[in-house]
């Protein structure tokens, strides 16, 4: 710890090496040569994007440590760029400057001597007289010099503001020139900007330049801040008292100026407030984010307009003999239909909307496949969507016919843009989207939009799952009983599913029993009444119990499914953990550290926010995917993702990632996998929902392993409450089912 009655002191001296350092937070421990001879110094303190041969100038106070003795504790610093060979040798070969390594620095510092850096810096030309270097490469060498510059000067004066290296990073990537002038004139544009920046840190940014806190653009920042949160937690909007009271909750101010600064954000258009229907029909004003708005008005809009649309795609289903047609796919599959699956095939090929549901066991599978095979025994183009990788695939084995997901078959551009809309709609007479209880309110609005008039659009899902992570509930607002989408809800349990311990305890579990286990060869509970306990045990089941009895992968056939991220049974715990057990440290596996984390070549992970400039057509929350290198030099780690695309990540970006051998039920959705082991503790005791355990049975194909405490157990089945969310889409669906004439109306954007 610094000693604080200590006075002020300067220190200078050449960055040896760095011992530690935390890119999450800048904090770093690293070692000093001051030029006196003897040992060297050890520093503490926010280092941002300090490198091993540069020059410090450092302001802080010495103190002293029980355990490493004598340490200088860094309050701000300047640079100075190296002036010896050595210096200059371990400065270009410590990772700065992306496309030079130890080999490339010493060639050129072997070449150029003392004068190495002045030749990058004014005649970067030059770099092709190095052996090994040619125009491509000197290029790359160029512009990353000339962008390390300017993000350190953006780090240097965000030092006192606590931002991030990677942040940082992220601030000038963005504004580029711009970044100082942006951060120091309108900081709160930060939170909607860049990601990872949110109106907390923003907002901490704004004190420190002086934006006062009372402040109208602090107060209408927070304001949308608050909105932004809320669809975190599902909501399309908040009732406008309890947006108020959130927003003084958060930003310490009196409602009163809360309240003049919502009625300003209505008045320019920064948010829409609409009077809607809430619980018991009570008129709730509503305030939404303009997006939500938007999404939610044109999703009842272009559901509609296809709803109501005189051409159809497909014809020939208008009139058709319907025991004839089914008597000819019975022909065809050699397996009879249930009454409810021969209504789903029936109104999925005769309605241009229609919803199709049901549990484990139940036949979606098998009523899609049917409906396929009959639109293309009509010659029907069809296509074949759903939200994730594993989902899409699933669907591909199912029908035969290629699938892809959604955001790939929107084309979604940076920004979020979609190549296919209502200007430009997919070719397609029938579009079959799978897992719909995974769509939120902003991708069902890009994908009716890009749905031909005339089309059939199909929706499956399972409506008793999670609703999505995003915005809404989108499957079960259409599934609403006064909703003008024709569905059908297939609950009959097929005799081959029936001897499933997987199928039987989901529909168990979702009619409030509890699971069977006695006599099950497929579905186990491990008996653990403390968490510690139960996360010891769920990474023994996992790395050494399944390969040992069932021959399974641990890393390719079993996910482990938690209730919530944190405590010693969550998520984050359980990826130590985990990785330890199935990825270890090695001397010849590559890895990086970030932050607190360590990433190796092998390890399972998962993306964390939608990034629709990565890969073909951006990258989305929830996708999985493998470390298949790390790259020192060009400073990346490439991720191989299940649709075996590979990714490139630059090290500052790696906040995007999070290990995946322990993921939250809620990022499991529309996946499937061979086996399923899910810690059910009483720590997580107000995430114990009956649909949150259903959801993670149901993703197990051949086995689920239950880790934990029966109470907790008993009273995950109880819990049938999944909490309210805020959405409006049923009550505007039901109104277009009153006002049929406004169906050929103009679409809302």
């Amino acid at each position: 710890m610094p000693d604080k009655t200590a006075p002020p002191a300067v220190v200078q001296g050449v960055l040896e090496r760095i011992t530690y350092a935390n890119e999450e937070t800048g904090y770093t421990v690293a070692r000093v040569d001051t030029g006196r001879g003897g040992d060297l110094l050890t520093v503490v303190g926010s280092l941002l994007g300090v490198q091993p041969g540069e020059a410090l100038r450092m302001r802080g106070r010495w103190g002293s440590h029980p355990q490493y003795g004598r340490q200088f504790h860094v309050d701000d610093y300047t640079t100075v760029l190296p002036a010896t060979v050595q210096g200059i040798r371990r400065y270009l070969g410590s990772g700065l400057i992306k496309g030079i390594g130890p080999k490339m620095a010493e060639r050129i510092v072997g070449h150029f001597g003392t004068d190495a850096l002045e030749v990058i810096e004014e005649h970067p030309e030059r770099l092709i007289e190095v052996p090994g270097l040619g125009p491509k490469r000197t290029r790359l060498i160029a512009d990353a010099w000339e962008e390390q510059k300017a993000i350190k000067e953006v780090m240097v004066f965000l030092q006192g503001v606590e931002v991030t290296t990677s942040l940082a990073v992220r601030i000038y990537k963005k504004y580029g020139d711009a970044s100082i002038d942006i951060v120091q004139k309108e900081p709160y544009r930060l939170a909607t900007d860049v990601w990872g920046i949110g109106f907390k840190t923003a907002d901490t940014i704004a004190q420190a330049v002086g934006i006062p806190h009372d402040s109208p653009q602090r107060v209408m920042a927070g304001i949308q801040f608050t909105l932004s949160e809320s669809t975190g937690d599902g909501h399309c909007y908040l009732p406008e008292e309890k947006l108020i009271s959130a927003a003084v909750k958060i930003l310490q101010v009196e409602a009163g100026l809360v309240i003049e600064c919502v009625a300003e954000l209505v008045a320019t258009e920064g948010v829409v407030r609409e009077t809607v229907p809430g619980p018991g029909d009570e008129p709730v004003r509503a305030v939404y984010l303009v997006p939500m708005h938007r999404a939610e008005v044109g999703l009842t809009s272009g559901l509609r307009t296809l709803l109501s649309h005189p051409e159809d795609r497909m014809p020939a289903f208008a009139g058709v003999d319907w025991d004839v047609a089914l008597d000819w796919l019975r022909s065809r599959t050699r397996a009879e239909l249930a009454d409810a699956q021969r209504e789903a095939v029936r109104l999925a090929l005769s309605e241009k909307v229609c919803v199709l549901t049901g549990g484990p066991g139940c036949g979606k599978s098998f009523t899609v496949a049917s409906v396929v095979t009959l639109a293309t025994a009509k010659h029907a183009k069809v296509i074949m969507a759903a939200p994730t990788g594993r989902a899409a695939k699933r669907l591909t084995e199912m029908t035969g016919i290629e699938a892809s997901t959604v955001h790939r078959l929107l084309e979604l551009r940076p920004g979020g843009e979609a190549a296919y809309d209502r200007d430009n709609p997919l070719d397609c007479d029938l579009l079959v989207v799978d897992e719909a209880s995974m769509l939120d309110v902003l991708l069902a609005n890009k994908l009716v939009k890009a749905v031909p008039p005339g089309a059939h659009l199909l929706f499956v899902g399972d409506v008793d799952q999670l609703p999505s992570v995003g915005a809404g509930q989108v499957l079960r607002d259409l599934l609403d009983e006064d909703s003008p989408v024709p569905s059908v809800r297939l609950t009959h349990v097929f005799r081959q599913a029936q001897h499933s311990g997987v199928v039987t305890n989901a529909h168990r579990i979702n009619g409030g029993e509890p699971p069977h286990f006695q006599g099950m060869a497929d579905f186990f509970l491990f008996p653990c009444e403390e968490s510690e306990d139960a996360a010891e045990m769920t990474v023994d089941v996992v790395a050494r119990r399944i390969p040992r009895r069932f021959g399974l992968d641990p890393r390719r056939d079993v996910q482990v499914l938690t209730p919530m991220k944190g405590g010693p049974a969550g998520a984050a715990n359980l990826n130590t953990a985990l990785q330890a057990a199935v990825t270890p440290s090695g001397e010849h596996i590559p890895e990086r550290r970030f932050g607190g984390r360590v990433f190796r070549v092998g390890d399972k992970v998962t993306q964390i926010r939608n990034n629709y400039e990565k890969g073909a057509n951006g990258v989305f929350n929830g996708t999985l995917g493998v470390v298949a290198g790390i790259d020192s030099v060009a400073q990346e780690i490439l991720v191989r993702t299940d649709e075996d695309e590979e990714i490139a990540y630059d090290f500052a970006e790696l906040d995007e990632l999070a290990h995946a051998y322990a993921i939250t039920v809620h990022r499991s959705q529309g996946s499937e996998y061979p086996a399923v082991v899910v810690p059910v503790t009483t720590s997580a005791w107000m995430m114990l929902q009956r649909n949150l355990l259903y959801t993670a049975v149901t993703r197990a194909k051949k086995l689920v392993v239950l880790v934990g405490s029966r109470r907790a157990l008993a009273q995950a089945v109880r819990n049938a409450s999944s909490g309210r969310r805020h959405t409006a889409l049923a009550h505007r669906l039901r109104s277009a089912r009153r006002t049929p004439q406004e169906a050929a109306g103009p679409g809302a954007p």
